[in-house]
């Protein structure tokens, strides 16, 4: 719907009035509010667990699970099933749209850089977003954000928020206090009857939405693929990052598969059931845990680039014809082994030897 003439004019004078008022030097005062920190509750498993090649069990211990470039989620202790999108219900590595990653539980940390950058060069990255240049960071109990709201004229911002969580699952980001060019600015705001839902259009973000002051994040829609299914039940705020807690603690593992791993691993990805996929191998009836080289630290790893990791690594076939294999850290990977693996090279625990 368009709008007149005299409406375009008040938006306008509104927001100009925010930018001059905003401007002139006064105190800051922060309003003090602790939202506490929720414990998991108990959920049902998000979707049914089918019998059917087209279900890959998944649990994730210790990995530092690269999304986005500069961006990576800490699978503390993640457990749920990965669903097959294709008609050959197949899960494959090398098509990260080709399944959901469907949640049972887990808890999952996000730190407030990464969060940064996925705002920055995902979630607003389009011609016209009103928000830029955003950055988090924890203040106790507290997410602060800062950032730049274009609305004819840019507009420094910084808004410190209290965090918790939706019966729907999404994470609500509520203001107590708030600053426009560094004075106190949600009393100017209310005085002006403007919101941030009427000061920012965020149809074309990919997962947040603004009602009244409020910021909501879905989870499941805030990241690039794979696709993630789940119910969020908790959020908690750390030292330098937002840990979300899904589904209840101690969840039956899908399709009744014992989800404990083969090794004595601390760090490690266990699949099992469905058909696998990566490169030219197909598994079926799935039976893998890829295990962390240097296992110090969480397990570097990236999806899109799991073949370079592959190729710098070894594997052992077991007893009963499942697969152990034994990867380094991404970061950790000498330029060497990142050239062998552009080299089509195998590398094994005796040597390496070149792939047909």
């Amino acid at each position: 719907m368009s709008l007149r003439v005299p409406d375009l004019l008040r938006h306008a004078a509104i927001v100009i009035v925010l930018a001059v008022a905003a401007c002139r030097p006064g105190p800051t005062a922060y309003i003090a509010v602790d939202p506490g920190r929720p414990a998991p509750d108990a959920t049902p498993p998000v979707l049914s667990a089918a019998a059917s090649d087209s279900v890959v069990s998944a649990r994730f211990r210790n990995v530092h699970f690269h999304m986005w470039p500069g961006v990576a989620l800490d699978l503390d202790d993640l457990r749920g099933r990965m669903h097959s999108l294709r008609a050959d219900h197949v899960v494959s590595f090398d098509d990260k749209q080709s399944f959901v990653l469907a949640i049972d539980t887990g808890t999952v940390g996000l730190a407030v850089g990464d969060l940064s950058r996925l705002m920055n060069t995902y979630v607003f990255a389009y011609r016209g977003a009103p928000l830029r240049d955003l950055s988090f960071s924890v203040d106790g109990g507290h997410l602060v954000q800062r950032g730049v709201l274009h609305k004819i004229v840019d507009i420094p911002f910084e808004m410190v928020g209290a965090v918790s969580v939706t019966p729907a699952g999404e994470i609500r980001v509520h203001p107590v206090s708030m600053k426009i060019c560094s004075i106190p600015g949600k009393g100017l705001m209310a005085a002006l009857g403007v919101t941030l839902q009427k000061l920012i259009d965020v149809r074309q973000a990919k997962g947040v939405r603004i009602e009244g002051n409020d910021l909501f994040l879905d989870p499941t829609r805030l990241m690039p693929p794979p696709a993630i299914a789940g119910h969020l039940a908790s959020v908690a705020l750390e030292p330098g990052r937002l840990v979300q807690y899904f589904g209840s603690a101690g969840g039956v593992a899908a399709n009744g598969r014992n989800m404990v791993p083969d090794s004595a691993a601390a760090n490690y990805m266990l699949f099992r059931g469905g058909t696998l996929q990566f490169g030219k191998l197909f598994m079926v009836h799935a039976d893998m845990e890829v295990v962390d080289l240097a296992p110090a630290d969480a397990f570097d790893f990236d999806l899109g680039q799991y073949h370079e990791q592959l190729v710098a690594g070894h594997h052992l076939t077991l007893p009963d014809d499942g697969l152990l294999v034994y990867m380094p850290d991404l970061a950790k990977m000498t330029a060497g082994q990142r050239t062998m693996s552009a080299n089509g090279d195998v590398v094994a625990d005796t040597g390496r030897s070149r792939r047909p």
